[in-house]
């Protein structure tokens, strides 16, 4: 019989029990995307930051699939420039959480606990959401989940030193574009609360992007399938943990998995200090 963690990855690799229905943000006043479930109110809720010229199509395998789990997941479209101002991706990311929590959405009036929200990003949309989370003024965001996190400005480390939410941070072995060492290992270990920090093996850059785009022809790497799966489970499982009170999906973010090893943890640094080993 498969472990409990392994079990637990593989049912949160598949779509969850929700139907699920895309937005267009720009309704709004914002460009960009948001999935939710057909149904629920006081959701929890995410704002998803895109990478370096990536646009938020990319990354809607991961997007539906929060929203299949009960999570809204909003993603703004702006910034796409090769110059983009990381500070206003930021603010576009917080911007996204207040809409998703100031309307009614979809036909049926679905609806956002503002008591519930999480932040998420590749590349230097993970880096903008490590400033949105820091920001004065920003709404209060309850875990934070990056892939192949990569440094702005200003700088994400900086920020990170006064987050207290959770994070998670996932590091591309083979990332040339935003290496761990200076980007998700600095991230993690400045971060004030409780921090992880895996690695997932013989991936690049652009794992998590799916489909094509011409971006590739400028950037290291390419989308790689079994990592976008691995990416869904472990964010579903991270946010459905710390956005709804719930330690069903919490075994998964606690075991050492063979392809997203831990590399860091503060809370369990914390324990190895108080217990002196």
């Amino acid at each position: 019989m498969a472990s409990k963690p392994k079990r637990i990855l593989e049912e949160l690799s598949h779509p969850g029990p929700h139907d699920v229905l895309r937005g267009d943000l720009a309704l709004v006043g914002l460009p960009g995307v948001v999935y939710t479930p057909r149904t629920g109110l006081n959701l929890p809720g995410i704002a998803f930051g895109h990478g370096w010229l990536q646009p938020p199509g990319l990354y809607r395998g991961l997007l539906r699939h929060l929203a299949s789990w009960g999570v809204v997941a909003a993603a703004p479209a702006t910034e796409r420039g090769p110059l983009p101002s990381h500070r206003q991706l930021a603010a576009d990311l917080r911007t996204a959480l207040e809409v998703t929590t100031g309307v009614r959405l979809g036909p049926s009036g679905i609806s956002v606990d503002p008591e519930r929200l999480g932040l998420a990003g590749h590349s230097v949309g993970g880096g903008a959401a490590v400033l949105a989370a820091a920001a004065d003024g920003a709404p209060r965001v309850r875990a934070v989940a990056t892939f192949a996190a990569a440094q702005t400005i200003p700088a994400a480390t900086e920020a990170a030193r006064h987050i207290d939410a959770p994070g998670l941070h996932l590091a591309a072995a083979e990332d040339m574009v935003a290496p761990a060492a200076g980007n998700a290992d600095a991230i993690t270990r400045a971060w004030r609360g409780q921090a992880q920090l895996r690695t997932v093996p013989k991936v690049s850059h652009l794992a998590l992007a799916e489909g094509t785009h011409w971006s590739r022809l400028l950037l290291h790497g390419k989308p790689h399938r079994p990592t976008q799966r691995l990416v869904r489970a472990l964010f579903t499982a991270f946010f459905l943990t710390h956005l709804t009170r719930t330690d069903d999906y919490r075994p998964l973010l606690e075991a050492d998995l063979k392809h997203a090893a831990i590399t860091l943890d503060s809370e369990q640094a914390d324990a190895e200090l108080s217990t002196g080993s």
